[in-house]
């Protein structure tokens, strides 16, 4: 049997993963505030679906993959999502118009990171939208995940990849109240495969 990935393991402990803060994290609220996501959207790395109910209030159908059994068994969320315990970085034949992606990409390795990107080709349609919520390389180091710089995005997501935005934001957590430094991209998937 595979190993979960460390960050799935932590849905097992006392006291559960502590990113899971009971509601969406507040950048994902803004999102919809927006009017940011619409269609059919893939929500990457899941958790207990907090931030999926709050998508699925917006989008025609939302799709939520986590590693984590623990965590897909305690989500509740409404009847136009379809929650999948599995690996995300496998998700073949079928097309998103959204990838929301919220604290999932900055725990991989630089290995999983090129097939993160090989997915995303996959699964995004041509013209649609992946948001990025990650940890800001302004967080000082210490404790969490790998720190993302905008430049690692920009050299990240190149042709067909267009960033449209990094904003300055948070990720909210229970273990550095009231949460770390972050950077929320908007990246446009152009026509054409990424390498």
């Amino acid at each position: 049997m595979e190993e979960l990935p460390r960050s799935a393991r932590k849905y097992d402990r006392p006291g559960g993963a502590p990113w899971e803060l009971g509601r969406p994290q507040a950048a994902i609220a803004t999102l919809v505030a927006r009017g940011r996501i619409r269609g059919r959207v893939l929500d990457a790395g899941c958790g207990s679906g907090h931030n999926t109910a709050l998508l699925a209030s917006v989008a025609r159908e939302v799709v939520g993959v986590d590693a984590s059994a623990t965590a897909i068994a305690r989500a509740e969320v409404p009847d136009n999502v379809d929650l999948r315990c599995g690996d995300v970085l496998s998700l073949a034949g079928e097309r998103f118009d959204c990838v929301v992606d919220s604290g999932l990409y900055h725990n991989f390795d630089d290995d999983d990171r090129g097939r993160y990107l090989r997915m995303l080709s996959r699964v995004l349609r041509s013209g649609g939208r992946l948001f990025l919520l990650v940890f800001s390389d302004l967080e000082p180091d210490g404790w969490g995940p790998r720190r993302i710089s905008q430049q690692h995005i920009r050299e990240t997501f190149t042709t067909p990849w267009r960033v449209e935005a990094i904003e300055a934001s948070i990720y909210e957590n229970l273990v550095k109240p009231p949460a770390a430094q972050a950077w929320l991209a908007t990246v446009r998937r152009g026509a054409g495969q990424a390498a």
